[in-house]
């Protein structure tokens, strides 16, 4: 996740009180990423043990593969994406650091622990490494090739990107994948993921694009919406929007069919004095939207009915973490537990104080039974920052 752009309209204080808004109980499971930048956060297992006793959350999203954060899941039945670093990369795309990186990052851990997914590195596409970039999607092959090696078949592999990746990203439909990448990093890639029943990774923040007249299109409040001219579709919904031109720029690939999966989305509660629309109240009418949308399997005005894993960005605040303010206060919770609002996900909200220590799990979850190549030289594209555009994520 990058620095988020300044805002030209900033006309009122933060509000830091925390904002309870109650919804419906949650009809379909909600992910989370869980960061560690922080010198105050609780440990692993009090972590697990929270999620599965207090929380309707059965997923979470690692950039790792900590092993005391991967074993305190062991045994709760909830799902864990895990990441392997950027600088594993040039090691995986060898069989040789493949079958390595299997034997010491997931042998260990699975299936007790409930690994859905390895996301090879994080936005490698915003690094400008040429080195990586041309090296991404062989680590990708050959992982996968490692994991079914070591009878891990059901195990996915893919990498998560920015929108970044995209030129021409509104209108939606006229979204497409960046020169020289197209062809040379994202029809292979989607190929594999095609073959292999993997999801295309794609990180969407409205937050990095709105300013103060698009807040109520970035939040999905009523608005009077954004014209496709080249669909006709009117669009009420930035998060919408930025999904549809991800699937745009896959169709013109021939590759509409390959499952998008949201690795990062959310809404800071704080961020610079003065800046609109920024605090616990539309963090939580945000998020709540967003659990409202994957919930309800609607699907968007281009992808109707399709349902999109989608993992909220992030579980604690983390201050540790470098940047502006809001980089620090994407949290749902506090690192004691506290909630920066309920937004639904709580199975007993009066329960939410309790103290860390005392949190133990009943009752765990199920768990399941054991079970192309690019040149360097070709990647010289040049990278936007973040700042640019109108879906920056």
């Amino acid at each position: 996740m990058a620095t988020p752009p300044r805002h030209g309209c900033m006309l009122r204080a933060e509000v830091v009180m925390c904002i309870f808004l109650v919804i419906a109980p949650l009809s379909t499971a909600i992910g989370v990423n869980y960061g560690t930048k922080g010198d105050n956060l609780p440990s692993p297992a009090k972590v697990a043990a929270f999620l599965v006793t207090l929380t309707n959350i059965d997923r979470v999203k690692l950039f790792d593969t900590n092993p005391d954060i991967v074993r305190a899941f062991a045994g709760t039945g909830i799902s864990v994406m895990v990441t392997a670093g950027n600088g594993d990369i040039p090691g995986l795309a060898t069989q040789t650091g493949a079958d390595s990186w299997v034997a010491t990052n997931i042998a260990p851990y699975y299936p007790a622990t409930d690994i859905s997914l390895v996301a090879v590195g994080n936005e490698i596409m915003d690094t400008a490494d040429k080195n990586l970039i041309g090296k991404l999607v062989p680590a990708m092959q050959m992982l996968k090739d490692a994991l079914v090696t070591a009878g891990y078949n059901k195990i996915r592999v893919s990498t998560p990107s920015s929108l970044n990746i995209l030129v021409d990203s509104q209108p939606p439909s006229a979204a497409r994948f960046r020169d020289v990448w197209d062809d040379a990093i994202f029809t292979p890639m989607l190929q594999f993921l095609r073959k292999t029943k993997s999801p295309l990774i794609v990180n969407t923040y409205p937050y990095f694009g709105y300013n103060g007249d698009t807040l109520p299109y970035a939040l999905a409040r009523p608005n009077s919406g954004v014209l496709d001219m080249g669909s006709g579709i009117m669009y009420t919904s930035m998060f919408e929007a930025q999904l549809d031109s991800v699937y745009s720029a896959m169709k013109k690939l021939g590759f509409e069919d390959v499952e998008i999966l949201v690795g990062e989305t959310g809404w800071p509660t704080k961020a610079m004095d003065g800046q609109i629309g920024v605090s616990p109240a539309e963090a939580a009418e945000y998020n709540k939207y967003i659990i409202r949308e994957v919930s309800s399997g609607s699907g968007t005005p281009l992808m109707p009915k399709r349902k999109f894993e989608t993992y909220i960005f992030t579980l604690f605040n983390e201050d540790l973490k470098p940047g502006p303010v809001a980089e620090r206060n994407f949290g749902m919770f506090q690192p004691d537990f506290t909630p920066m609002y309920d937004i639904g996900i709580m199975k007993d909200p009066v329960k939410t104080t309790t103290a860390p220590g005392s949190v133990v799990p009943s009752a765990p979850r199920k768990v399941a039974a054991t079970p192309m190549v690019a040149t360097a030289d070709a990647l010289d594209v040049a990278v936007p920052t973040k700042a640019n555009g109108s879906n920056n994520a």
